[in-house]
């Protein structure tokens, strides 16, 4: 029966999304949490390992030599080195579109807190302001309307397109970076494609949902920031390194740009001196756009499938296109 390790478990099912699929498919051992230290040791002689943020790298799958296949309990997959797993005939598979609702709302949440502060005006109401005032009514900060706004979408997969059809409903444009095979800056099917550097010239929001690449890596620099508008918001619930965050934060300070909402960073958990924990206007969650309960079960449907595919030699979502098998 082949050996299955799970590497850290404990986000996916904290107690409310049983492994017992998984556990049908062989030898099943799960860890909620590894330290890097302890990953060849907890994963030695498996066949099938499962990892959502423990790192693969090079000199860690050289020491495990019955490692068939790896599944990434997420869509993003840069825990991994996947060239190193393609030299090796290790496939790597991923859990895609899994999120998608979830993430998506996740992101409107954000961008209404940047819009409409509820949690700070909740907090008032909930320290007697409101029975103290002598008006019925008050803000403790402007409220902004998102109708004839424009939304510039960078990574406009599942994701990105689900957000735009939620701003649209609520009255935005939007428009989308362009990026990979997308060829010109034209309308390319629903949507206007323009290059990273229009997009953040002329979007009043702008959301991020692109993977974290070479290409993508601080793509939210000083020089994008600083042409930006000042009134402009930024919302990012893809990954942290998206991000040049002492950037954001000077531009958050300085008043170049109004507000970012960040459900990730560079580091999660966040180190106390990251400065985007103390930037003016700065929303952070502690990375939750894609926990909700029928988007982690959905996560754990695939992955058992998944896993049922390496062990077939018939691997699905199989994401290092260099991957064959020996």
């Amino acid at each position: 029966m082949a050996r299955i390790v799970v590497l850290d478990g404990y986000t996916v099912n904290p107690g409310d999304n049983p492994w017992t699929p998984l556990a049908e498919l062989g030898q099943l051992e799960v860890y909620e949490r590894s330290h890097e230290s302890e990953t060849v040791a907890r994963a030695a002689d498996a066949e099938i390992v499962l990892t959502n943020k423990v790192l693969l790298d090079a000199a860690t799958l050289a020491a495990l030599p019955m490692l068939r296949g790896i599944s990434v309990l997420a869509t993003g997959v840069n825990a991994v080195d996947l060239s190193a797993a393609s030299a090796r005939g290790i496939a790597v598979c991923n859990v895609p579109s899994y999120s998608t609702s979830s993430v998506a709302q996740h992101t409107i949440a954000l961008l209404l807190e940047l819009c409409h502060r509820v949690g700070l005006h909740d907090a008032s109401v909930h320290a007697g302001e409101w029975q103290r005032s002598l008006d019925f009514c008050y803000w403790k900060s402007p409220l902004l309307e998102l109708s004839g706004k424009r939304l510039g979408i960078v990574g406009y997969g599942a994701i990105g397109r689900r957000v735009a059809a939620a701003a649209r409903a609520l009255g935005m444009d939007v428009c989308a970076a362009r990026l990979g095979s997308v060829a010109n800056a034209s309308a390319a099917g629903d949507v206007e494609r323009l290059t990273l550097d229009e997009l953040f010239r002329q979007s009043d929001v702008i959301s991020l949902h692109c993977p974290l690449t070479a290409e993508t890596k601080m793509l939210v620099s000083r020089a994008r920031l600083a042409s930006a508008k000042a009134s402009a918001l930024l919302v990012n619930t893809a990954r942290g390194g998206l991000i040049d965050e002492a950037a954001l934060a000077a531009a958050l300070d300085q008043g170049q740009i109004a507000g970012a909402a960040l459900d990730v960073l560079s580091s999660e958990p966040p180190t106390p001196d990251n400065p985007l924990l103390t930037a003016k206007n700065c929303v952070i969650t502690p990375h939750v756009a894609w926990t909700s309960l029928p988007a982690r079960q959905r996560l754990l449907e695939v992955t058992v499938d998944n896993v049922r595919g390496l062990l077939s030699g018939a691997p699905i979502h199989v994401v290092n296109p260099d991957y064959s098998s020996r």
